[in-house]
Parts: C-alpha cells; sequence; structure tokens
C-alpha cells in the first residue's frame, strides 16, 4: 500500500508555547510512534508549519486571533524537537488549510492520513481539501493524534470529516 502522513502545524508555538495546550502535548508520544511507522515502511511523511511573517496582526487571520504565532523562522515556527525525521517534507502554508495539494499529485497514493493541531481548524481545513482534491483516495484523521483548541470543538471537527467521509480512527 502506497500511503502519505500529513504531519499538520506540530510547531511549538501550538504545543508549548502561546497557543499551546496540554491536549496537544499529550497526544506527541502518539504522534511520534505513528511517524516511526510511516518510516519504518519507507511511506512519504510531510510536515506542514503554519508561516506567518511579522504583519501577522494586520492580516485577515490576526484581526480575529491576535496572538503572534508561528512567524517565520523564530522558535514558535519551528516542528517540536524530536517529531522530525530523515528525508520528510515541509509545507509553509499561510493559512489554515494549504490549497496546493494537488501540485504533490497524489494519484500513486493509496492512503492519506492526517494527525496534528487543531483538529478544529487546520486538520480539518486540510482533510476536507484532500478529499475535494483526491475524492477516490482514502483520507483518515487519527484521533489520538489530534488536539483541537477545546475537546468540543475537536471532537466537532472529527463529526464534520465523517460526515464528509473521511475515515475518523480511535475516536
Amino acid at each position: 500500500m502506497n500511503k502519505v502522513l500529513i504531519v499538520v502545524d506540530m510547531q511549538n508555538d501550538f504545543v508549548n508555547g502561546c497557543l499551546g495546550s496540554e491536549d496537544a502535548r499529550r497526544i506527541l508520544p502518539n504522534v511520534r510512534k505513528k511517524i516511526l511507522e510511516y518510516q519504518e515502511k519507507g511511506d512519504t511523511i510531510i510536515f506542514t508549519r503554519d508561516t506567518h511573517d511579522e504583519n501577522y496582526l494586520q492580516s485577515q487571520e490576526g484581526k480575529y486571533l491576535p496572538v503572534p504565532h508561528c512567524i517565520y523562522g523564530t522558535d514558535g515556527w519551528k516542528i517540536v524537537d524530536g517529531l522530525a525525521v530523515e528525508n520528510c517534507q515541509y509545507i509553509d502554508k499561510p493559512n489554515f488549510g494549504w490549497t496546493h495539494w494537488d501540485t504533490k499529485n497524489f494519484d500513486d497514493k493509496d492512503e492519506i492520513e492526517l494527525v496534528g493541531v487543531c483538529t478544529d481548524i487546520c486538520v480539518v481545513s486540510n482533510a476536507l481539501i484532500l478529499k475535494a482534491i483526491y475524492p477516490e483516495i482514502h483520507i483518515m484523521v487519527d484521533a489520538s493524534c489530534c488536539a483541537g483548541v477545546t475537546p468540543e470543538s475537536h471532537k466537532a471537527a472529527l463529526l464534520t470529516m465523517k460526515s464528509c467521509q473521511v475515515e475518523v480512527i480511535n475516536g
């Protein structure tokens, strides 16, 4: 089976930093284990990085979430220590969902799995974009490797993904 793991925004600011949470820290061992499973099998691993510039507060997102975070090149922008592995790829995305998944040409893939944060913002956005671009590829999310802004919004996002034919496992 030809698989892809997309690790969504497991960056310092979302785990231990200004937008970090206990739920995000709690999933770290599960995410690390999942990454190692994919690495052992030689599958594709892609990390997305929420990426903003110094003018973040003037952006549309910054007006709704006035907390500077994931500013390019800062410690908060970096992937949490211990997650990145050799031969992984990185995508710097300026908003919730990366709209260029079609450039990855996943047509030869059987399955795309997403893990990371925040379930209710970036994970759901990317899962639904992928489902729209690749409707015949099995898209799945591992709930035990995801954390939302709140437990309630995490659960709501999982239900939304399920209703859009994204398989939710361990949830």
